[in-house]
This record gives C-alpha cells, sequence and structure tokens, in this order.
C-alpha cells in the first residue's frame, strides 16, 4: 500500500520563526501533534507536541525565583528537530511503519522533491492496518465507507494518541 493514499494533506505547518505559542494554537486546533516547519516552502524541521511541552513553563516551577520566557516570544527553530526523516508518496506504509518503530517517531513529512506534499502519523498506519485486516478476513467495508469509518477507528486512533477526524472518502 502506498503512502499517498493516507496521507494527510494538505499540511500544516509553521515556519522557523514563528512562536512557540503559535505552534501549540495551530497543534490544537487542528489536533494533531507534528508539524513540518517550512522556511521558503523548503522543510528545515518538525516540531511536536513532545518538543513544546518540554519548552512550555511548567506550572509546577515558581516564576519569581525561576524566570521562564514567554512562548510567544520563543522561536519554533529553538526548539524543532532539525535532521528530519522523509519519505515519498510512492513508498510503502510497511517503510513507514519500519522507519517510525525504529526511530521512534510520531509522523514523517512526506515529500515530491523538495517540496511537502503530506505527512503520515501513526494513526494513519492504523487505518491502514484496519483496511488491510477489512480485506484479509473478506469483510467488505460498506461501499460508501473506507477504513477510516471501521466501528474500531476511535478505539485504535484513540491508542495512537490521536483523536477521530473525518476526512472526505477518496
Amino acid at each position: 500500500m502506498e503512502i499517498a493514499k493516507w496521507m494527510n494533506h494538505p499540511v500544516r505547518s509553521v515556519k522557523p520563526l514563528d512562536s512557540i505559542q503559535h505552534a501549540r494554537e495551530v497543534m490544537v486546533e487542528h489536533r494533531i501533534n507534528q508539524l513540518p516547519v517550512l522556511a521558503n516552502g523548503r522543510l528545515v524541521g518538525v516540531v511536536s507536541d513532545r518538543d513544546l511541552r518540554d519548552a512550555f513553563p511548567s506550572v509546577l516551577v515558581e516564576p519569581t525565583t525561576h524566570p521562564t520566557p514567554d512562548p510567544k516570544q520563543v522561536a519554533v527553530e529553538s526548539v524543532m528537530t532539525r535532521n528530519v526523516f522523509t519519505l515519498t508518496p510512492h513508498d510503502s506504509v510497511v517503510a513507514a511503519a519500519g522507519l517510525m518503530r525504529r526511530e521512534r517517531i510520531g509522523a514523517l513529512p512526506i515529500v515530491d522533491g523538495a517540496r511537502v506534499v503530506g505527512i503520515l502519523a501513526r494513526s494513519d498506519l492504523l487505518e491502514a492496518l484496519i483496511s488491510l485486516e477489512s480485506s484479509a478476513t473478506g469483510r467488505p467495508l460498506p461501499a460508501d465507507v473506507d477504513a477510516r469509518h471501521d466501528p474500531h477507528r476511535a478505539l485504535l486512533l484513540g491508542l495512537a494518541g490521536r483523536p477521530p477526524r473525518h476526512r472526505p472518502a477518496s
């Protein structure tokens, strides 16, 4: 199965000089955990919800004894991962799963040449697995429903750390 069928697009992204506050707001608004960081349309990094959690001031630290920077003043480039693994839309979901497992990453930017055309997250791999299982067992899904609407989808996406969301059928 090619990544193209399972990747998310269009891609939500941020710029290196955007604030970590802005990146967090984009993640919350779109219910995502990773954002490609683009400079002039070129991939320069990825920022994850974990990067932002680590960068945001803790509610347990007393601000008067341990001053922390304002998240509106901290640039994404200061907390992002710079060495990013990528795949293409024509690579297989199996290759993506292996890479994500080996490198312990939650998502992969999908590129066509130098252009980011999608992102593939762990939950997308689970959706592909649902589809594969349905095909293997011979239990057809209704014609107007793909694996993204399977009854077990919400459970699997919850285990992947991402809430269910609706996408148009392709």
